[in-house]
């Protein structure tokens, strides 16, 4: 375990950015030993839940033991480059450690896994992420959430099914765009300067001519829902790349500086790993989000 901010971000830093298994082993050790167990004191855990029909439809429930109902509700979606990932795992804390840390927040939390590339393409993710919001506003309320403030979170791959959720590339189900906001970690907007690794190809399509009318920037500029973006120091250039985009655009379009943070001394894959722990740099940033846009004169 680091002693200090400075070596966590040295060993951090000497893992490189680029996303291979050694990195994210790294990370994962560096990271998860950073959690103080009490994050999930009290906490009930509610797993498997189908709100679909295929079988990785199926979503987490983490709320308090508590029977007090209208919580905020914190809606999560996995990374793991569409191809790969899912809501929990039995050899990392992930993530689990987001649900109880959520919970220690007063909110409840849905975890969601969803269909991968290559087997489901481009819109899958979205389709499945308006399927999550539809169970959770017609469901959560058993639970203690309040389905009229519910918060959209994803990162990378899952970032990128939050922001086609929320300009409509895989539509919105019966309840139309029900978010009070949404959290968008390390994500990439203009697919047509995506670079064509496989897992994007898997999930994007082989047909190149195709890419830009899937990209979410033009839509995010003109969504009314409140946004709140992050990219990490340690990103890979790509993430880096589009955040800067995503800045300059915002920019032009409103006049003021886009709702973009840059996470000092994080890399792609800790945001999310690290809430929780003493290093976490994200949560704040979701607990003031939240805390604004969840009250009554927001």
């Amino acid at each position: 375990m680091a002693e200090s901010f400075a070596e966590r971000r040295r060993a951090l830093r000497a893992l490189g950015a680029d996303l291979t298994p050694e990195m994210v082993q790294g990370t994962v050790a560096i990271a998860s030993a950073d959690i103080d167990p009490a994050v999930y004191d009290g906490v009930q855990a509610i797993t498997d839940i189908a709100y679909g029909t295929h079988e990785r439809h199926r979503l987490d429930v983490y709320r308090p033991a508590s029977t007090a109902a209208g919580r905020p509700v914190l809606v999560y979606v996995h990374g793991g480059g569409f191809v790969r990932g899912a809501k929990n795992s039995d050899q990392t804390p992930y993530f689990r450690n987001l649900g109880a840390w959520a919970m220690q927040q007063g909110w409840v939390a849905v975890v969601i896994n969803y269909r991968l590339a290559p087997d489901f393409g481009y819109p899958s993710g979205a389709q499945d992420v308006a399927a999550a919001i539809t169970w959770t506003v017609e469901n959560i309320a058993a639970h203690g959430g309040d389905g009229s403030r519910i918060f959209l979170a994803g990162q990378s791959a899952g970032a990128m099914h939050v922001a086609d959720y929320i300009v409509g590339h895989g539509g919105f189900g019966p309840h139309g765009r029900a978010l009070a906001g949404a959290i968008l970690v390390s994500c990439l907007y203009d697919v047509s300067r995506a670079s064509h690794k496989d897992n994007h190809v898997a999930y994007w399509g082989e047909n190149f001519s195709t890419w830009a009318d899937y990209a979410t920037l033009p839509g995010l500029l003109a969504a009314d829902v409140p946004l709140l973006c992050t990219v990490s120091e340690f990103d890979e250039q790509e993430f880096q790349d589009h955040a800067a985009q995503f800045v300059s655009a915002w920019h032009a379009r409103h006049g003021t500086y886009a709702p973009m943070h840059r996470l000092y001394g994080q890399n792609h894959l800790t945001p999310v790993y690290g809430l929780g722990s003493r290093w976490d740099e994200l949560g704040p940033l979701i607990a003031r989000f939240i805390e604004v846009n969840s009250a009554t004169e927001a």
